[in-house]
């Protein structure tokens, strides 16, 4: 039996993340992600929803991240409820790069992006390729996905 990367904290800070996923305007175009991150010393210091403030085309961790200093976030982790995303139309980062060059060193994921608006994302790979910790919780992958019942095929 292997034995569960993420802990008990890890799990009740998705849960956050999940909750804030249905604060999402629904958009034809784009999942409903939310994210919570917290400084190295466990606090949480930002949260962040897709679609947040009426911008259309921010992302969670993007809204999230635009709401602390580097400095807040050197050792930090977030926590979001959909994998990071790896291409943008709409932006020059995506949401990896923005978490790449955070200073964030730990990244706890729900669900993996599946192929819906993008062929193959690569946000989990990519993190841990640049030596970011990355722990999934599949265990809340369902209700992760929940939030995006208004995308024909993603009804739960």
């Amino acid at each position: 039996m292997t034995e569960r990367a993420w802990t008990d904290d890890d799990f009740e800070w998705m849960r956050t993340a999940i909750e804030l996923s249905h604060s999402c305007p629904p958009a034809e175009g784009a999942f409903s992600v939310g994210a919570v991150v917290l400084n190295a010393e466990e606090e949480e210091v930002a949260r962040g929803y897709s679609r947040e403030g009426g911008d259309l085309h921010v992302h969670a961790e993007e809204a999230a991240l635009a709401k602390v200093s580097s400095a807040q976030l050197r050792g930090g982790t977030i926590y979001t409820s959909l994998e990071p995303c790896t291409q943008r139309r709409s932006r020059p980062l995506s949401c990896t790069q923005h978490i790449l060059r955070s200073g964030l060193s730990r990244v706890v994921v729900a669900w993996r992006e599946p192929s819906y608006f993008v062929d193959d994302c690569q946000g989990v790979e990519m993190l841990t390729a640049a030596g970011l910790t990355v722990v999934e919780i599949p265990e809340l992958a369902q209700a992760a996905r929940a939030a995006n019942g208004h995308l024909p095929g993603l009804k739960p």
